[in-house]
């Protein structure tokens, strides 16, 4: 198992991914059918990242950062594919993408989840994220619980 970053060839499996992990636990909202459907131009172009886990030649997981502002990243568009969740590749995931915000010396990493998503909060609070208030105008209407971590800046 491998963490790749974006390449265009995988556009579609970064929007299938979460497309299915959407349906199943909410409903896809027009903010995602941009970001999922014109990954490249909606988060990649504008400073954002796209990450991959790859097993194999085969797509099995996911996750993105959306740029918010100068050192200010959302995680978001996380997605592991049902037949291999279980197996930590999340928690993997999450290190990941800790590790390469750490790497670029980014000063916070905000997200936005559900209360009803247990183990992704666990997960969250697990690496460190802590609730904050939400603003109004939110991104995403299943969204009842925002979250950030605070990174460390190296000397």
């Amino acid at each position: 198992m491998e963490i790749i970053p974006f390449e265009p060839q995988y556009a579609l499996d970064f929007q299938l991914l979460n497309e299915a992990w959407l349906k199943k636990y909410f409903v896809v909202e027009p903010y995602d059918s941009e970001l999922l459907s014109r990954c490249e131009e909606v988060i990649i172009k504008p400073g954002g990242f796209i990450f991959f886990v790859k097993l194999e030649d085969q797509i099995i997981g996911t996750a993105a950062f959306i740029y918010k502002s100068k050192g200010i990243y959302e995680l978001g568009k996380m997605a592991v594919k049902p037949n291999y969740q279980g197996n930590k590749i999340g928690q993997k995931l999450v290190r990941f993408m800790l590790s390469f915000a750490e790497k670029h010396h980014w000063s916070k990493i905000i997200l936005y989840s559900s209360t009803l998503l247990k183990n992704a909060l666990y997960i969250y609070q697990k690496y460190g994220f802590i609730e904050v208030p939400l603003e109004q105008n939110l991104p995403y209407n299943r969204s009842d619980i925002k979250m950030e971590l605070a990174l460390k800046q190296m000397q």
